[in-house]
């Protein structure tokens, strides 16, 4: 069992607070660059309801995530961390220009709500995140 003390205890503590914090604003800043390169307005999507946007960005989203957790428990210091998390978004968002060039994808179809198309959008994220996320290690 690890030894816990009070003298340990608060750089960890900061540790913590600020690699929760790079990782927040790595999402947020994901999130941004990744609703503006997409042909469709993911977020007035979802507020409509529609599941195919939602399947699509959760699944960049959660791609993305997987190499910034991953980036967290294998690099030794903030600017490495960072670098990687950067990489990330280079990775997915360059995921997302082959895919819908391979696809020949067209708005419409997210617009239109098929679900079928943003499940494999957000299944292709999910997988390259994941394939990313492994590099690190």
């Amino acid at each position: 069992m690890a030894n816990f003390s009070s003298e340990n205890a608060l750089p960890a503590i900061a540790n913590y607070v600020v690699h929760l914090a790079l990782a927040a604003v790595l999402v947020v800043v994901f999130f941004v660059v990744y609703t503006r390169i997409t042909p469709f307005d993911e977020v007035l999507l979802i507020r409509q309801g529609n599941n195919a946007a939602a399947l699509s960005l959760g699944g960049a989203l959660i791609g993305f995530s997987l190499t910034v957790a991953s980036s967290i428990v294998h690099t030794s210091d903030y600017r490495e961390f960072a670098a990687w998390a950067a990489g990330a978004l280079v990775v997915q968002v360059l995921a997302y220009a082959v895919t819908a060039k391979l696809l020949h994808m067209s708005k419409d179809q997210i617009e239109a709500g098929n679900t079928a198309f943003g499940g494999l959008l957000g299944a292709i994220s999910l997988s390259v995140g994941a394939i990313n996320a492994a590099c690190i290690a």
